[in-house]
């Protein structure tokens, strides 16, 4: 059963007392305790930070009640429990939450979060439609909270290193980018047959209606493969790539993009796509990105200029395809930033200086424009452009 309030002040209160510098302990609540939430609690017993997850938040009772017992094996207090984040952010005792809920779910969160006073860690992509991204964006710069986004390869010494060489020139001007990724594999089904509708508040999961129809296990476990609960690829893999691009080409927002793909190989009821393609356009630069789950093709993430070629997995660059005369004449690899702190511990340290963290809000709200860009012309069928200054799709 959720501990009391009561047994929740008595045991944290506890805690404080036994633990030095507990004053200034960031108390944290997790919202979310699936594999992602699972990451998160691990991330910040080992971000260095005098932090611990005081509350835990989850509409599925096993989910909720695991993190709970591994919440107090990890700091030494039972915490809060509850099926709805809204009583998590009604708490005094909470300074920020760790959003590691369904997709479909995070603008909403992180809006309501922010305007109850909490810092925020959202896990990406920062919203599955560019209303509630927009939404959420207003909602983060009107209060002025910290928000770190789960994008991490911006706080990885490989991608670190590939943005600030194409940032100085190393390849000379980028006109195009190619970036893929390829399983075989039926990815994002699970198991469900084990989950029981009194171990679940369905109202909560249905999100003020978003979620039509009766008790559904599948779509509880199974939300990645659903359009009412996710935009599909761009949202769940394309946000991470295409992060990198209004990053290290210092251009927030694509100018178009265009979308084609579907359920080529896995026709097992899923709605999101096994196979996709994007192609966005930048300031005079073309971006590609595709995924497949039909065929292990692995993946490749190459920035093409008139230098050279960057291969920003393998951190390392040539003079491949140039036939400029400052062309790079010897390849060469990257040397990566030394003593780089986490996503997490980025995050904790800003909440104590108020300071920006690196997946800030901008490039959230970044990945979304173009994650959202692309599904819309999946959906449509028609180029989709858009207005940085009307923040509109067009």
């Amino acid at each position: 059963m959720p501990a009391t309030r009561r047994t929740f002040l008595m045991t944290t209160a506890a805690g404080a007392l036994a633990q030095p510098g507990a004053n200034d302990r960031i108390r944290l609540a997790l919202i979310g305790c699936g594999g992602r939430g699972r990451d998160l609690l691990k991330m910040v017993a080992s971000s260095g930070e005098n932090a611990a997850v005081t509350a835990v938040c989850d509409v599925w009772r096993v989910n909720r009640e695991a993190m709970a017992a591994e919440v107090e094996k990890t700091f030494g207090a039972a915490p809060f429990q509850t099926t709805r984040y809204q009583e998590v952010l009604a708490r005094k005792d909470i300074d920020a939450v760790l959003i590691a809920t369904p997709d479909f779910t995070h603008p909403k969160i992180l809006a309501d979060a922010v305007e109850a006073g909490k810092d925020a860690y959202v896990e990406k992509p920062f919203a599955t439609t560019f209303e509630e991204a927009r939404m959420a964006y207003d909602a983060v710069k009107r209060t002025g909270r910290v928000v770190q986004v789960g994008t991490q390869r911006r706080s990885e010494a490989k991608f670190m290193a590939a943005a600030a060489a194409i940032q100085k020139g190393a390849i000379g001007k980028v006109t195009r980018v190619s970036m893929e990724y390829h399983f075989y594999e039926p990815r994002w089904r699970r198991d469900y047959h084990m989950i029981r509708a009194e171990d679940v508040d369905w109202d909560a999961f249905r999100f003020g209606g978003r979620i039509q129809g009766p008790f559904d296990p599948r779509k509880l476990r199974e939300w990645q493969l659903f359009k009412d609960t996710t935009n599909g690829i761009p949202g769940l893999w394309m946000t991470h790539l295409i992060d990198l691009a209004a990053w290290y080409l210092n251009d927030p927002f694509p100018k178009g993009a265009m979308a084609m793909g579907g359920v080529y190989l896995w026709k097992d009821g899923r709605q999101t796509s096994d196979v996709f393609q994007a192609m966005l356009e930048y300031s005079d630069c073309l971006v590609t990105f595709a995924m497949s789950l039909t065929n292990s093709a692995g993946g490749r993430n190459l920035w093409f200029g008139t230098k050279g070629m960057l291969d920003a997995e393998a951190n390392r660059v040539t003079g491949d395809g140039s036939r400029d005369p400052d062309r790079v004449m010897q390849p060469y690899t990257l040397p990566l930033p030394p003593d780089v702190e986490s996503h997490m511990a980025n995050f904790l340290r800003c909440m104590r200086t108020r300071s920006t963290p690196r997946a800030s809000v901008e490039a959230g709200y970044s990945h979304a424009v173009a994650t959202c860009m692309a599904a819309v012309s999946l959906e449509t069928g028609r180029r989709v452009g858009y207005d940085p200054v009307k923040r509109e799709l067009v």
